[in-house]
C-alpha cells in the first residue's frame, strides 16, 4: 500500500488535499450558520470562468480562479449590501453569467475540454509543485486571520443584528469572510473539482453538527470527517483510478448517512 507513496504527484495530492481538508470545516462551519451555502456554488461556477481563462491564455489556472472568485465575491458583497438587489438574485446573477462565459471561453479554444474536466471533477494529476507553495502560503493567511478574528466572525454568525448594535463593524467583517470563502474554494477546484466543492465545505460541518455539542467540539469533529475523507479518498482513487473528489465527497456523504441514522435510531425516532 505504502508504494504509492513513491509517486511524487501522489504526494503532491496529499499535501494539498490534507491542507484543504484542514481549512475547509473552518470556512463551512460559518458558511452552514449563515445560510451561505449557495455562495459556495456561485463562487465555484465563478472560478470555473477563471480556470478556463488560464487555460486559454497559458496562464496556471489556479492564479486566475482565485484572482476571479475573489472579485466576484467583493463585487457580490458590494450589490448585497447596496439593497438594489437581493443576495439572492445576485448569486444567481454571477452564477449564470460566469457560467455562460466559461462555456463561451471553451468554445474559443480548440483541446481545452480535456484539460477542463479534470477541473470539473477533481484530479491529484492537476497540482503542480508551485500550486502546493501557493496553497500552504494562502492556506496559512486563512488561519491566521480566522483565529484573529474568529471571537467577531463566531458572534456575527449568530447573531448579526446584536453584533451591529455592539459596534462591530460587520459589514467589513463579511467583506472579510467573503473573500476567505472565495480563496478556499478557489485553491479547491483541483483536488475536489469546481462541481463538488460546496460538498466538501459543508457535508462534513453539517455531519458534526448531528452530534449537537458545542461549536468547538463540532470544528474538531468536522476537521476529523474532512480530513479522513480527503485521505481515504485520494488513496482510494489512485487504486481505482477514479476522479479523486468523486470518493472524496460519497465517503463524506456515506459518513453523513450513517451518523444521521444512529443518531435518529439512538433517539428512537425510527421504528422499523
Amino acid at each position: 500500500m505504502f508504494q504509492i507513496f513513491h509517486y511524487s504527484f501522489i504526494v503532491r495530492g496529499l499535501e494539498a488535499g490534507l491542507l484543504l481538508a484542514a481549512i475547509a470545516p473552518l470556512v463551512g462551519i460559518f458558511l452552514v450558520l449563515r445560510r451561505y451555502s449557495l455562495i459556495a456554488d456561485t463562487l465555484s461556477h465563478v472560478s470555473l470562468a477563471g480556470v478556463a481563462l488560464g487555460l486559454l491564455f497559458g496562464i496556471n489556472p489556479l492564479f486566475t480562479a482565485v484572482g476571479a472568485s475573489v472579485l466576484s465575491s467583493v463585487a457580490i458583497e458590494k450589490l448585497r449590501l447596496s439593497k438594489k438587489i437581493y443576495g439572492e438574485t445576485a448569486l444567481s446573477i454571477f452564477l449564470s453569467s460566469s457560467l455562460a462565459f466559461a462555456i463561451v471561453l471553451i468554445g474559443l479554444a480548440h483541446g481545452l475540454n480535456a484539460n477542463l474536466f479534470s477541473y470539473l471533477f477533481g484530479s491529484i494529476l492537476t497540482v503542480r509543485p508551485i500550486d502546493v507553495y501557493v496553497m500552504v502560503v494562502l492556506s496559512a493567511i486563512i488561519v491566521i486571520l480566522l483565529l484573529i478574528f474568529y471571537k467577531e466572525l463566531v458572534f456575527i454568525s449568530f447573531d448579526e443584528e446584536a453584533a451591529r448594535v455592539s459596534g462591530l463593524h460587520v459589514g467589513v467583517f463579511n467583506l472579510l469572510f467573503i473573500i476567505i470563502a472565495a480563496v478556499t474554494i478557489a485553491l479547491s477546484i483541483q483536488i475536489i473539482g469546481i462541481l463538488l466543492i460546496s460538498a466538501m465545505l459543508v457535508l462534513p460541518v453539517v455531519t458534526a453538527l448531528q452530534f449537537r455539542k458545542s461549536f468547538k467540539t463540532t470544528l474538531l469533529c468536522a476537521e476529523a470527517i474532512s480530513l479522513s475523507s480527503v485521505l481515504f479518498g485520494i488513496v482510494a482513487s489512485f487504486y481505482l483510478n477514479v476522479s479523486s473528489g468523486g470518493l472524496i465527497v460519497l465517503i463524506m456523504l456515506a459518513v453523513f448517512i450513517a451518523v444521521y441514522f444512529l443518531k435518529k435510531q439512538k433517539s428512537g425516532l425510527i421504528g422499523w
